[in-house]
């Protein structure tokens, strides 16, 4: 029987993508029970790349029924519910998390064109998505991994800098995000929008146009991933006091956001989320 073992590490990007590049993590995981984890919402895009022979199985939500898609890599934009990704108790790749500024530097599209959907990296990337998983898998360590995908994702702002990508992010925009990802959700949309001097239509409408959620739902989202965050920790806090924590008016609340969020309960989830505890 195969140890369990759960292995990884993390590093932050090189400094010229930092603006585009939240994170790198690379994640080894063996001898785990087969089952579905929930990859939640959040803050970032992500990108997944596979570095085992067995393409990820990813669904687009949690017991609705999505159905599940293979993919060697995959690219989502920013998420209202949580994808399921199925395996068989052995997982190993590397996840990218990307700022919305990343969306339009490295696939020369606004995030918004990504918002709730899943599709192959070299949908986005082309050949360089080839190259980067062929690399990724020949390197030995985390390290080299991690020096490969700032050598290629370099090269893809190099390269999308020489196109036409439109205006780019507006500043008020990428100025709206960053004020919400720093309270976690905890900050009203008409007073983010009088910070910047709009209205709180013309805000919504120009986040919503960039990142492809209101800022609103964006806020909760936030909310949900401060919660989840303290809920998947080794040794969790009560309920109440995780919703207390994280902003919600009570225990009641944030049943309600997970449901909507997961598919499940917050019981239902800690039961049968297949990571919790795997360290």
């Amino acid at each position: 029987m195969e140890d369990r073992s759960v292995t990884g590490a993390g590093a932050r990007p090189a400094p010229a993508l930092r603006q585009y590049v939240e994170s790198y993590v690379g994640f080894d995981l063996r001898g785990l029970p087969a089952g579905v984890h929930c990859g939640p919402p959040g803050r970032a895009l992500t990108v997944v790349i596979s570095l085992s022979d067995d393409p990820l199985g990813v669904a687009a939500g949690v017991d609705d029924g999505s159905p599940v898609t293979r993919f060697g890599s995959v690219a989502g934009g920013l998420m209202c519910r949580s994808v399921a990704i199925h395996h068989d108790g052995r997982q190993r790749g590397v996840l990218v998390a990307l700022t919305p500024l990343g969306a339009r530097a490295l696939y020369g599209m606004p995030a918004a064109e990504l918002a709730r959907r899943l599709v192959p990296l070299d949908e986005l990337l082309g050949a360089l998505a080839v190259e980067l998983s062929d690399r990724l898998r020949a390197a030995r360590t985390w390290a080299a991994r991690f020096a490969v995908l700032d050598e290629l994702l370099l090269r893809a702002v190099v390269r999308g800098s020489q196109g036409d990508h439109g205006h780019g992010v507006r500043p008020e925009v990428a100025q709206a995000w960053r004020l919400l990802v720093a309270a976690r959700g905890g900050v009203q949309v008409g007073a983010l929008a009088g910070e910047l001097g709009w209205s709180r239509r013309y805000l919504t409408e120009r986040f919503r146009g960039e990142l492809g959620l209101s800022p609103k739902t964006f806020a909760r989202v936030l909310r949900f991933a401060h919660a989840h965050e303290l809920a998947a920790v080794g040794d969790p806090l009560p309920w109440g006091e995780v919703a207390a924590v994280s902003g919600y008016a009570d225990q009641a609340h944030l049943v309600r956001d997970w449901r909507e969020f997961t598919g499940r309960s917050p019981t239902a989830w800690r039961r049968g989320e297949v990571l919790l505890g795997a360290g």
